[in-house]
């Protein structure tokens, strides 16, 4: 189909391409004349292809077509006109000239939101719903015939910029590439819109934000957040107007402390706090907002309203002003239309683009040995004066290493106030995502969302490891000598004891665990490991090597242990931090930097283990938290050139995947603790009793998703029946509940998938013959609990003989009496290796047996016992190198030779 596109701007360009990929041909390009020397990206991209570009800047006069324009228009023969975002009043002239009419999207449900400003009314009148509508023009103001309809989401927290990133641009392209596909199949409906729930209000202009503070605070959020970026919602207060941006409702009821600012109007003050600037409404309840503009156009954080320390203008050395000089050339290349800079010329009111930002960032750290700035950092200083005094601050070292705002989420729950952070930790800082992509964590207990996390994309990963790199080769990481880098991580354990009962209760609500369990182990172990490895620091030392060589050469050969650089440490869900500092706490005693993934179900601990090393010290880029999913933010880490090692926990299916990675990207050293399916011996002559206890912990600890569970008890025969019955008798005494509650014994499984899998699980043992003997379903209450689950006779072909639960299910199965090499044939028969157990009070023949498994662990008349000290990992598909011990050190070292001659 012959068609002319009239419109604008990246959306245009991006409808036009689709067309064009789709085989339409594009007789004609309509858009607005060139904005200070700039041309509009659709006219930039039809003149690549030599399509016919108009650039009319009117369409009529006093109501009457141009006839020029017409004729021009008309030139071009187009059979439909496609109008993406048009901003220009188009004549009935030119929208009837084709012969099937014209199409124009609107991001609204029409009738709804009439007019210009239609995004900013969906959140201002508080919408739940957004979307737009591609409808066919007529005479009337977006009154035309509906062609097609979308519709999404109205989150909390949107603004104009992120509804429209989100959902109308990439799904509106999607829905005007579609309503031509259907006009040419002739398939395209013509819907009359109703009068019914019509609304126009008028374009949203600067004079008409003023905020009324006589309304509540979800109603002067939705003003505020309607009115951002463009116009901005202003008020007048101390002294002058300003204009607010980011702003988020808090709804925990908790005012936090800082300095008062009195707002005429207002039902209270505000309070500018470390998090941003409190507001309140006549209701009582809350909202922050992140930024502030003053009445000079300066934006600044909100938290920084009454600081005046960067109010005195610096005075520049002679070597600060040929670096002044050199970012004013810069300027100056990027904005090409500007005769001259000067102090006061404005970055963006001179025409600079979100795409210029990058290239300015990317020239400072050029011109002055790799400063990083953030593109917030241009955002809050504009006009080049500013500009060069914010640089040269942070030159200087000025910038301020202050307590960073954290944009926390708050809940009163265990008798605590516990404040997560939610975002991505990039160089010292939380950070939203790449496209500010977020997605819910869930609370196992009950089903519903904990909050909304920031979601990792790819540009994300790679400025971590860039950050991370940076870190390792030119920051004080690799400077600050052992000793010093030890005492920083003993700090850390300490700030996490101080934490200890707030991450406990964070790991309890994201992962499920019991919380004295999470007290206990996830946390306490956490801490312990932490302190283990601070004190390997200073000690960790090569050797001196006596060689060989024909006299008289007198030859000194020693080894020295160097950091391997950047490390990938990709954790599973089941203890998020414990694991975390397993691997962590070893790689930064060796002096890596690291670039942590936590599981995608479970990343609150590990964010908030990203604030407490800020607050212990560890400098900016050492540690990076990437909350996101594997398939993404794994794979890249697996595949970056610049990552030297992975150390992995989790499946072995993906272990593999990730070892292919490591070597076909850069021979990358790895480490990988891999699935299980633990064996457990329990002999006749055993402490029965014991042995029950006991061989419960080894299968329903942490609710069976524990990597070393035992996967298969092996009972002798003549204590088969009694150990089952005493089991039994022990499950139903197990207390099934909330995490939080004290009494409790038994939580939810970690996740929804997780409880379904657990249930296909059990219903593949029953299926196959195995006898389900308690247990075996999901617990009818809201949440992912599941009942604990014991099988017997079961046989060594069976599904669940061979494979993980990962879950609270005991699969039982018997041995002759006496039989012990017998059933060791039968518990090593198996590709997994990572942990085994054995009861007997016979000490000959616990050795023997330790002796023949095949397994990195062996617990004697025990379970689960690990300690920091000792190493662990495992043989087999439950993969190879250590944690824990001083062994896991070398997983995070790299062995240098040196020799001289003398």
């Amino acid at each position: 189909m012959r068609i002319a596109i009239i419109g604008q701007s990246l959306f245009g360009q991006e409808v036009y391409s689709r067309l064009r990929k789709e085989g339409h041909q594009v007789v004609g390009v309509f858009t607005i004349p060139d904005k200070d020397g700039k041309a509009d990206p659709l006219a930039l991209e039809a003149e690549k292809d030599h399509v016919p570009v108009f650039k009319f800047p009117r369409w009529r006069m006093k109501g009457k077509a141009l006839p020029e324009v017409v004729e021009q228009y008309k030139s071009v023969r187009a059979q439909l006109n496609v109008l993406p975002f048009c901003s220009q009043f188009i004549p009935m002239e030119v929208i009837n000239a084709p012969e099937h009419g014209s199409i124009i999207y609107h991001p609204s449900i029409l009738p709804r939101h009439r007019g210009a400003s239609a995004i900013n009314w969906t959140l201002i009148h508080g919408d739940q719903k957004g979307g737009f509508t591609v409808f066919w023009a007529d005479d009337g103001l977006d009154t035309g015939d509906i062609l097609l309809q979308r519709e999404c989401e109205v989150l909390p927290d949107d603004t104009v910029s992120s509804l429209y990133n989100r959902f109308l641009f990439p799904e509106g392209v999607n829905g005007m590439v579609e309503a031509v596909r259907l006009i040419t199949e002739g398939k395209a409906p013509k819907i009359p819109q109703t009068e019914e729930g019509a609304t126009y209000e008028g374009i949203q202009k600067k004079e008409n934000a003023k905020i009324n503070w006589d309304q509540p605070a979800e109603a002067i959020h939705n003003w505020i957040r309607g009115n951002d970026k463009v116009p901005g919602a202003w008020t007048e207060a101390n002294g002058q107007i300003l204009t607010f941006f980011g702003s988020t409702l808090n709804d925990n009821g908790l005012v936090p402390e800082g300095e008062t600012l009195d707002i005429p109007g207002a039902s209270r003050p505000g309070v500018v706090t470390k998090t941003g600037l409190v507001l309140f409404g006549n209701d009582g309840k809350m909202l922050v907002v992140k930024n502030i503009q003053l009445e000079d156009g300066k934006m600044i954080p909100a938290s920084n309203f009454f600081k005046s320390a960067d109010s005195s203008t610096l005075e520049l050395t002679e070597e600060e002003m040929v670096t002044a000089e050199a970012i004013r050339d810069a300027w100056q290349r990027i904005l090409p239309n500007v005769a001259e800079i000067e102090s006061s010329t404005d970055f963006f009111k001179s025409g600079a683009a979100s795409v210029d930002v990058v290239r300015l960032v990317e020239e400072v750290k050029l011109q002055c040995n790799g400063l990083e700035l953030e593109n917030e950092d241009v955002y809050m200083a504009t006009a080049f004066g500013d500009f060069i005094q914010m640089l040269i601050r942070k030159l200087r070292g000025e910038d301020g290493e202050e307590e960073q705002a954290i944009d926390y989420v708050e809940k009163s729950i265990n008798n605590l106030t516990i404040r997560m952070p939610h975002q991505l930790f990039i160089n010292g800082k939380f950070v939203d995502a790449e496209g500010d992509k977020t997605y819910e964590t869930i609370n196992p207990t009950d089903g519903t969302a904990i909050c909304k996390v920031s979601l990792a994309q790819l540009s994300d990963v790679d400025q971590a490891v860039a950050t991370a790199k940076d870190a390792f080769e030119n920051g004080v990481w690799g400077k600050i000598n052992a000793r010093d880098r030890g005492r920083l991580l003993y700090k850390l354990a300490d700030l996490m004891e101080e934490h200890q009962e707030e991450l406990a209760t964070i790991e309890s609500i994201d992962s499920g665990a019991v919380y004295t369990l999470a007290l206990k182990t996830h946390v306490g172990m956490s801490i312990q490991t932490f302190r283990y490895f601070a004190g390997w620091c200073d000690k960790i030392q090569g050797t001196t090597i006596p060689i060989n060589q024909a006299r008289p050469n007198r030859n000194l050969t020693f080894t020295k242990k160097e950091p391997v650089g950047v490390c990938g440490i990709v954790i599973p869900w089941n203890y998020p931090l414990m694991m975390l500092s397993w691997k962590t706490a070893a790689c930064l005693a060796a002096g890596n930097t690291l670039v942590i993934k936590p599981a995608q179900v479970t990343p609150l601990t590990a964010l908030k283990f990203a604030e407490l090393t800020v607050k212990a010290g560890i400098p900016k880029g050492v540690v990076n938290v990437l909350p996101g999913s594997g398939s993404l933010v794994g794979q890249r880490l697996s595949d970056h050139p610049d990552v030297r090692k992975i150390g992995f926990t989790g499946s072995t299916e993906i272990g593999k995947h990730i070892m292919k990675s490591c070597a076909l990207s850069n021979v990358k050293k790895v480490s990988l603790e891999l699935g299980g399916k633990s064996p457990l011996i329990i002999f006749a002559d055993c402490d029965l009793n014991k042995a029950v206890q006991m061989g419960m912990s080894s299968v329903f600890f942490n609710k069976g998703e524990n990597c070393i569970a035992a996967g298969r008890l092996f009972l002798e025969d003549s204590i088969h029946d009694q150990f089952v019955q005493k089991v039994v008798g022990e499950v139903k005494k197990l207390k099934i509940g909330d995490p939080l509650d004290r009494a409790t014994n038994h939580g939810p499984q970690n996740h929804r998938a997780h409880l379904q899998k657990l249930i296909e699980y059990c219903q593949k043992g029953v299926k196959e013959g195995a006898t389900l003997v308690y247990g075996g379903k999901q617990v009818p209450r809201p949440g992912f609990f599941f009942e604990p689950t014991i099988f017997t006779n079961v046989q060594d072909h069976m599904f669940v003989a061979q494979e993980e639960s990962f879950g609270p299910i005991m699969i039982i199965s018997r041995f002759p009496d006496g039989d012990i090499d017998g059933v060791l044939q039968r518990a090593n028969a198996t590709e997994f290796g990572l942990a085994s157990g054995v009861f007997t009070q016979d000490i000959n023949k616990a050795l023997y047996v330790s002796d023949k498994l095949q397994a990195g662990t062996v617990f004697i008349n025990t379970y689960n016992k690990t300690d920091v000290a000792a190493p662990f990992g495992g043989f087999k598909q439950s993969g190879f190198g250590k944690d824990l011990g001083e062994a896991a050190l070398n997983e995070y070292l790299k062995i240098k030779t040196v020799t001289f001659e003398y």
